[in-house]
């Protein structure tokens, strides 16, 4: 009723009255738990009496070879070989890297809550929320730094391991709302990370239940990211779908769509639009999502619009002219977000770099495309990103079929840096 009165949705004012998280001594126990500042030089207690123990026990609990009564390939664990370390030992370099990114899980309590998600649990509380949003916003920032392959396994276990528990516990009918709208928030982000760890065929199941959970809810930002995402999915295979959920997420959000939001849609649309060689619709889309980007971000921007960027507007139009036949615009396109690196979009900059050197290798320019494929080598080697790496590992198939001495220095560069 007061949502009503408000002319809003029950979702959005539980979030009101909730309020905002709490995250500042949360960051703060994270970063002295890093810097190993012992809990007496604080003014605070931190939630670890070993730092790093909880961390290390999740990561095994959650890539662990174990499958947890289910052989879904979707909740399968990673498993990665441990490396010889140049200073002696063994260290997975990427299970390092990834732990590190996913360190912030220690630092105020999730990995206790997570823990006792195995027992069973009488009732569900604002806390377990807040601990879907924690997660998220912490995968958020650590795929558009490090790539999704070794966050993905891990996402999904989590998304399978909180679902599960919702199911079975009991909470008020009022707070069921938030609470479908705090999993569809978590499946969305699990369905992006399947698309970067080039891993499609898994993200649609997580789109679903984003947009069922969202529509439980009436949560139709849930349900336009989902289909905006959804959008993004099939642009390649089913462009003429691709281009019914963008328009979708476009009807669904009139009236309440900032203009990122507005802008993001309209670049799904245009780059469906190029996937169908419909070259007047994609143009005409094209220039609706410059005129939304141009208003500038809002305060009530939803928080996945971050990566709306410059360089996203400029690298949808260097794919949407790579989907015309036009790799030399494209190419124009690639080189402006290469030359002008996006901060906070490490992994999202080096992507465009590789269809950089997809796009020469289609204008004929083998030269150029061998030494954009071997000046982005060693970033795709560190960067977690399967999308990524299978359009490397074509700019260095059709480079296996040159002779030149730019393309075979590539080729080797590359053979080298992933010989396994």
């Amino acid at each position: 009723m007061v949502a009503g009165w408000l002319g809003i949705t029950q979702a959005q004012l539980s979030r009101v009255e909730n309020g905002p998280q709490l995250v500042h001594l949360d960051r703060l126990s994270h970063w002295a738990t890093l810097l190993r500042i012992p809990e007496a030089q604080l003014w605070f207690s931190l939630p670890l009496s070993r730092p790093g123990m909880q961390t290390r026990q999740f990561a095994a609990e959650f890539t662990s070879d174990e499958r947890p009564g289910t052989t879904d390939p979707a909740v399968m664990p990673t498993t990665l070989e441990a490396t010889p370390d140049e200073g002696g030992g063994t260290t997975d370099r990427r299970r390092f890297t990834t732990l590190a990114a996913l360190a912030g899980l220690a630092g105020n309590g999730l990995l206790d809550t997570l823990t006792k998600a195995d027992r069973e649990i009488d009732s569900i509380g604002m806390e377990h929320i807040r601990l879907a949003g924690s997660l998220v916003e912490r995968f958020r920032q650590a795929d558009a730094a490090l790539g999704a392959d070794e966050l993905c396994d891990v996402a999904m276990r989590i998304h399978t391991r909180l679902s599960a528990w919702a199911a079975s516990s009991h909470y008020g009918r009022g707070f069921g709302d938030a609470l479908q709208s705090g999993l569809a928030d978590l499946a969305n982000q699990v369905a992006w990370l399947a698309v970067d760890a080039n891993r499609r065929q898994h993200a649609r199941p997580y789109l679903n239940d984003a947009i069922t959970r969202a529509r439980i809810a009436d949560d139709p930002h849930e349900e336009v990211r989902a289909l905006a995402c959804l959008s993004l999915l099939t642009r390649e295979d089913h462009p003429a779908e691709s281009l019914h959920c963008a328009e979708a997420g476009l009807r669904a959000s009139r009236g309440w769509a900032t203009a990122r939001l507005r802008t993001l849609l309209r670049l799904r649309t245009a780059h469906a639009y190029a996937h169908l060689n419909d070259i007047g619709g994609f143009n005409r889309e094209m220039t609706k999502a410059r005129h939304e980007f141009d208003h500038g971000p809002h305060e009530d921007d939803l928080p996945f619009l971050q990566f709306v960027t410059t360089q996203e507007l400029t690298g949808i139009q260097g794919l949407s002219h790579l989907a015309l036949g036009k790799p030399a615009r494209a190419a124009e396109s690639f080189r402006a977000i290469s030359s002008r690196p996006s901060a906070g979009h490490r992994r999202n900059h080096i992507y465009y770099t590789v269809r950089l050197a997809e796009a020469e290798l289609r204008c004929g320019d083998t030269h150029s495309a061998a030494h954009t494929g071997l000046r982005t080598l060693p970033e795709v080697k560190a960067l977690n990103s399967g999308r990524t790496m299978r359009h490397l590992a074509q700019v260095k198939s059709h480079l296996g079929r040159e002779r030149s001495a730019p393309a075979r220095e590539f080729v080797d560069a590359y053979r080298t840096a992933f010989q396994r």
